[in-house]
């Protein structure tokens, strides 16, 4: 009886340390899983950056095409307005004139 008890204890403690054995390989393939993530991820931003760097350049290569167009546009109608005003300006001198010179008024 004694032999039996000493083998069944000498199980339970092999049994216990693979069980810790396997805990720790556990622990030890999830901390490898986390940190491959992490440098996955990691290398994924990196490369987001890299995709977006020429897309951006293009985009601001576009707004800056777009400001200078719209800046050609209001410095050209401010020229016809300022051209205008001139023109009406001269014309209502004129009329302004031609009824004070007027003597039939």
């Amino acid at each position: 009886m004694e032999d039996a008890l000493k083998r069944l204890l000498d199980a339970e403690a092999k049994a216990e340390a693979i069980i810790e054995g396997a805990a720790q390989e556990r622990e030890r393939l999830i901390n490898e899983a986390l940190e491959s993530a992490r440098e996955t991820e990691a290398r994924f931003e990196a490369g987001i950056q890299d995709l977006r760097g020429p897309y951006l350049k293009e985009a601001e290569s576009r707004s800056e095409q777009a400001v200078g167009e719209l800046t050609r546009k209001y410095e050209e109608r401010q020229r016809a307005l300022r051209e205008l005003a001139t023109r009406h300006e001269e014309e209502a001198v004129a009329a302004a004139l031609g009824l004070l010179l007027d003597p039939r008024h």
